[in-house]
């Protein structure tokens, strides 16, 4: 068996560029998913520690600000270049956190927010406004200004990527950040905070504090606290809204889907499987933009279903720290839980479970790949996140009418479309209502384009340049040249 590497942190929080403890906090055992072991225990953030982390980040961020966008830049890359250089370590904290393989996180976890550290890093210099010239000789400039201190709120499937999506415009803009991961996945943003300080980004701009909801509700709720950038579910993200707009706080809100991904006759075979397998059951199926409403065209529907099943035979299903492996545990009891429990739903009306859905007989939150077919559209498995390693294979006949089906849902997070007829891809991507789309793939991220959903989805976008207004605000200046003239 592969070796562990060290799990148990310093200590729980990382504030004012060092590691802080606080027992009275309620303790948090960190549980690896692969064998239910408590591998680290950490503590919820008190009321005094969370005034620290907000005390410091905010004099830490005038200094900051005050930099030029090339010196901030600078800091950022040098961070991801650290993070790229220690790429096996953390990806190994990764694995022990999430339970996600390790052939997995290798590729997609730390190297994601290094791509996104270094891509802010080499935009914040260019951080600027515009000249607009106006009758009479007048004219006026723009500018963009820092938010101040921002929030970040993590969820537990990509810990790493997501605090260095939220942490790198934020800093690139000039803001301070308080960053709060999931309860479930405690470890991972601590090593980004100490990654930045050896960067060379000033004590307090990055800190890190432990907890639950409670510990996300007083940060979101802070008076001192001006942007919350949320990556969780619905109901969690119309709380944290309810909360910001109380306190008129920007927001990006990055929650949950059930995208449908569309696979016409003419599609290649191989090419749409894979999708369907990439959209589905990569991070054991609990990525927020799946596409896990399947919609194939009849002509295909059966081809489609015999290839998939073929391939999922090919699962490697084990210990995520060998990387033969491909195929991981769910991240926690609860959520077996809840995935089991809408397995059990599909089948009680009358979906057609195709293959997997069992739970394997061995320690750790184990759940074979479920294929369900004959899936009807009101079905609670396709209308409800399931966040787990469940398709639903849905038939369909012409384009109009998958579009209507496609797009009748609450979420609009993602959508995909497989076909050769390039016309024929566009068109109805172009009338899909999501934010995230993609034509004969599914799942990319990379950090140079914007990520986000509408309707219930989220508000806002990651990544991109897009992100930059998301973490700065503009301030317009009107110059005047002549005499300032006046009625009386």
């Amino acid at each position: 068996m592969p070796d562990r590497p060290q799990t148990q942190a310093q200590a729980s929080h990382f504030i004012d560029g060092a590691y802080v403890e606080d027992s009275a906090g309620a303790p948090i055992e960190v549980i690896h998913p692969a064998s239910e072991e408590v591998i680290a225990t950490v503590h919820a953030a008190t009321s005094a520690v969370i005034d620290r982390a907000i005390t410091s980040a905010r004099a830490a961020q005038r200094d900051w600000a005050a930099l030029s966008g090339g010196e901030r830049g600078r800091v950022l890359r040098r961070a991801a270049d650290i993070m790229r250089a220690r790429n096996r370590e953390l990806s190994e904290l990764e694995t022990m956190d999430t339970g996600k393989p390790l052939q997995e996180t290798l590729v997609a976890d730390a190297t994601s927010g290094a791509d996104a550290l270094e891509y802010f890093g080499a935009l914040a210099a260019s951080i600027n406004g515009e000249h607009i010239a106006l009758p009479g000789g007048d004219w006026a400039y723009t500018m963009r200004a820092p938010l101040g201190l921002c929030v970040g709120l993590g969820a537990w499937n990509y810990p790493t990527q997501i605090a260095c999506w939220k942490a790198a415009p934020a800093l690139a803009c000039g803001n301070a950040m308080v960053f709060k991961p999931s309860e479930e996945t405690p470890l991972c943003a601590l090593k980004l905070a100490e990654i930045l300080i050896e960067a060379g980004a000033p004590a307090g701009l990055f800190n890190v504090v432990q907890g639950a909801g409670a510990v996300g509700a007083a940060l979101a709720t802070d008076a001192r606290v001006d942007k919350v950038s949320l990556t969780g579910s619905v109901p969690t993200g119309r709380k944290v809204y309810a909360a910001a707009a109380d306190g008129m706080k920007h927001v990006t809100m990055e929650m949950g889907g059930k995208s449908p991904l569309i696979v016409f006759d003419d599609s290649d075979l191989e090419d749409a499987v894979g999708g369907a397998i990439m959209g589905n059951f990569y991070s054991s199926g609990q990525v927020c933009s799946n596409g896990t409403r399947v919609f194939v065209q009849r002509g295909l529907h059966a081809a489609f279903l015999e290839r998939l099943t073929e391939r999922l035979a090919g699962v490697v299903i084990g210990d995520p720290m060998d990387e033969a492996t491909n195929f991981g545990p769910l991240i926690s009891a609860g959520q077996m839980e809840i995935v089991q429990g809408y397995i059990a739903k599909g089948a009680e009306e009358g979906a057609r479970l195709v293959c997997g859905g069992q739970r394997l007989d061995r320690p750790g939150y184990f759940l074979t790949p479920a294929v369900f077919a004959d899936v009807r559209d009101d079905m609670v498995i396709a209308r409800e996140e399931i966040f787990g390693p469940v398709m639903s294979v849905l038939a369909f006949d012409d384009e109009d009418g998958v579009i209507a089906r496609a797009n009748d849902t609450q979420f609009g997070l993602s959508a995909g479309v497989f076909t050769r007829d390039i016309a024929r891809a566009h068109r109805v991507i172009g009338q899909l209502q999501a934010g995230s789309c993609f034509i004969n793939s599914y799942n990319d991220a990379p950090v140079e384009v914007p990520f986000g959903g509408v309707k219930m989805s989220g508000v806002g976008r990651e990544n991109g340049t897009a992100a930059i207004a998301h973490y700065s605000q503009l301030k317009s200046v009107y110059v005047r040249m002549g005499r300032m003239e006046a009625p009386f």
